[in-house]
């Protein structure tokens, strides 16, 4: 947090050594629990669960997921140097290849409940806190189950069975042992992680004096996130067999809190959420804090993007998360302006450079780095194609959401890598407004969810003051409008449906969620085999991927675990 500044982390151990000269001796760096229960270190503590949001390594990116939901979903190649490059993601990108001993999905699951441990330790903490000694208890009980609740929702989109280990049962050694990850059902887990946003929600201020820190909006909103994933039910193999209208009542009515909450808004320009300059703009609901000249050695930077950037001088290394033919396609409108939802992938635009003829949504050009375009709107640096690292096996190009100018006062290298102190949302504003669109187009409400997909789709269409060359002119061609019933548009139930599932692609592809969503949706099977039918034509790298249905929708829980459960845990259905 840019200021409130993260700590170590703060290790709680035992050590047992048998030379009686260190048993002697004062041990250094460690901390007893008694050092961690006055009210000063038990705040260090929670900003410690703080920290553990950006965590993540190159191998095992939660902070923006991009390597489970981008490059599972048709919207990236994995990139890099090729096939055997992180051999981990390609085996997330074909499926077909997945085994229940890939290292990736070991890692993040373990870490994820490494930040799980941290928020139970500093909420025992807090708990034995008294009001009188500590004001802030309750606030703080708050953000750490707020903590929580996000490293839970991760882990049921990425593996759906999961332990369920609370701050009481962390206490347990024995207990913690004998948990399952089926001892819930999928329905009361998602029950446990809405329960933490609830308390959240009930608890916590609606602005926070530090910024970085959870507060009633940033609640609410995951709330609604995760009444929406339970809204849509499944069976024991995964397959979509209902939505409870009642979730998606109470999807609404969170939404509302937070739109009529009047604390947040749409940046003016979508580049905003993707430029330093305007972190923790009124868009941001919440998002990961990072920094730099913060005392540390390289300061707190943003390491799950690391691998993101060109090949080429300015930079170097390393070349993944390609945008696929797919996705870019994908930006592409028709004579009225709006998506061509059946007939966009029937024509290939990154194979004929048909930047110019034909047109598109402008957010085309602030997610994909294409040849010819300005880099990161620096007129100056034209992307070139020889910055793909394996042009010809992902193609030339590549994603810049998550990048930043080589010029800009946040960009580090720290060889081979580079990245930057740029914050990364979580959620922001836009999510609220379509979470709300698709629960009112899914109780039949499609002409309320119109005015809110269409304040998204406006803010997308007056965001080209940055998309300029050096001549002045369009970066590319843009032409773009909103939905307009009777005049562009038939505005149907279904054809609201299409119209939101669309949006929701173009305005947050290459963040890191597109194939949580086509879970949710019970489509992915269809989507994604659809989709290598095409896409295998154009990059070879897919030939033999299959998404194999009543299995992908999840990960498999990994052999190391289910080995150091000594049998506990059980497998995923399909592995």
């Amino acid at each position: 947090m840019k200021n409130f500044k993260y700590i170590a982390a703060l290790i709680l151990c035992t050590v047992f050594v048998s030379c009686k000269k260190y048993l002697d001796e004062t041990p250094q760096g460690v901390v007893s629990s008694a050092d961690l229960t006055t009210p000063a270190n038990t705040d260090a503590m929670v900003t410690a669960a703080y920290s553990y949001l950006g965590n993540d390594h190159y191998t095992y990116p939660f902070s923006s997921m991009w390597a489970f939901g981008s490059i599972r979903s048709g919207d990236a190649y994995k990139g890099g140097g090729g096939s055997g490059d992180v051999v981990e993601f390609n085996e997330y990108e074909t499926f077909s290849t997945n085994v229940i001993t890939n290292a990736s999905s070991d890692a993040v699951f373990y870490q994820l409940y490494v930040g799980i441990a941290r928020a139970n330790t500093a909420l025992t903490l807090v708990e034995g806190q008294s009001v009188a000694n500590y004001p802030q208890k309750v606030e703080r009980e708050a953000e750490l189950r707020f903590l929580r609740g996000h490293f839970y929702f991760l882990l049921k989109i990425l593996f759906n069975h999961v332990p369920w280990i609370d701050e009481t049962l962390q206490k347990s050694a024995a207990s913690y042992g004998a948990v399952s990850n089926v001892a819930l059902t999928s329905d009361q887990l998602w029950t446990n992680i809405a329960n933490d946003f609830r308390f959240a929600a009930t608890n916590l201020p609606a602005i926070q004096s530090q910024v970085g820190r959870a507060s009633k909006g940033a609640a609410q909103s995951y709330l609604a996130k995760t009444l929406l994933y339970q809204a849509y039910t499944q069976d024991d193999n995964n397959n979509v067999t209902g939505i409870d209208q009642t979730k998606l009542a109470e999807v609404n009515t969170y939404c509302d809190s937070v739109i009529n909450s009047g604390h947040y808004s749409l940046n003016p320009d979508f580049a905003n959420n993707f430029l330093p300059q305007y972190g923790n703009s009124s868009e941001s609901i919440f998002s990961i804090q990072y920094s730099k000249n913060d005392g540390t050695p390289l300061g707190r930077l943003d390491y799950g993007h690391c691998l993101d950037y060109p090949m080429n001088v300015q930079y170097g290394c390393c070349g993944f998360h390609v945008p696929s033919n797919n996705m870019v396609n994908a930006f592409k409108t028709g004579a009225n302006g709006l998506p061509e939802f059946d007939t966009f992938n029937n024509t290939d635009v990154v194979s004929t450079d048909g930047y110019s003829s034909n047109t598109f949504d402008p957010r085309l050009d602030h997610t994909v780095a294409i040849p010819g375009h300005p880099y990161k709107y620096q007129t100056a640096l034209l992307y070139d194609a020889s910055w793909a690292r394996a042009p010809q096996t992902y193609g030339p190009l590549l994603s810049m959401k998550e990048t930043v100018a080589y010029t800009d006062p946040s960009f580090t290298r720290f060889p081979p890598f580079m990245s930057s102190s740029k914050d990364w949302e979580i959620i922001r504003y836009a999510d609220v407004l379509l979470m709300k669109a698709e629960a009112l187009i899914k109780m039949g409400q499609e002409n309320a969810a119109l005015p809110l997909i269409n304040e998204v789709r406006q803010r997308a269409m007056n965001s080209t003051a940055l998309l300029v060359q050096a001549n002045g002119q369009p970066t590319s061609n843009y032409k773009m409008d909103i939905y307009k019933p009777g005049v562009n548009c038939t505005w149907t139930n279904d054809y609201a449906w299409q119209a939101l599932m669309f949006e929701r692609r173009l305005e947050f592809s290459m963040e890191g969620y597109r194939f949580f969503d086509l879970v949710r949706w019970g489509i992915a099977d269809t989507y994604l085999n659809s989709y290598f039918a095409v896409e295998t034509t154009r990059t070879p790298h897919l030939a033999g991927a299959h998404f194999t249905k009543n299995r992908d929708e999840y990960l498999p829980i990994s052999l190391n675990q289910i080995n150091f459960s000594k049998g506990l845990y059980k497998q995923n259905p399909g592995w």
